[in-house]
């Protein structure tokens, strides 16, 4: 038996993007893939409005809270995902993965807020989920 990949999603609060991006990862890939969120700089809680949109396709944030890059993991995952320009991860002694940067669409720069805003930053970011779930396995 081969032993799943692990991916680990990173953006600076862990409280939106990053937590939508492995909701979206553990729906579509169910138990093939390790997924873990994680933020640069914590924030307190999950935003509310991403945990809605991603509600309404199926996925599953709200029993989340954000957390801090655990250095294990950092070194363990296969694949690290940066969730916008903004969060930045370096690398450490050890880690068998690869770190990547997603620059996500940004509604609001269009004037686009809201539930909509947060519906084209969650296909943004399932679109990419699902590319790499097909490279992954």
């Amino acid at each position: 038996m081969t032993e799943r990949p692990t991916v680990l999603f990173v953006c600076v609060k862990n409280g939106g993007k990053s937590q939508m991006a492995a909701a979206l990862a553990r729906h579509r890939a169910g138990d093939a893939v390790e997924v873990h969120s994680a933020g640069t700089r914590p924030g307190g809680a999950i935003n509310a409005l991403s945990a809605d949109v991603v509600a309404e396709v199926g996925a599953d944030m709200s029993g989340e809270t954000p957390r801090a890059i655990d250095p294990d993991l950092l070194r363990r995952a296969d694949r690290v995902v940066v969730i916008g320009g903004e969060a930045r991860v370096e690398p450490v002694e050890g880690m068998r993965g690869t770190i990547e940067t997603w620059e996500t669409d940004e509604p609001s720069e269009r004037g686009i807020e809201g539930a909509e805003r947060m519906r084209l930053v969650r296909d943004d970011i399932d679109a990419r989920v699902q590319a790499l779930l097909a490279e992954l396995n």
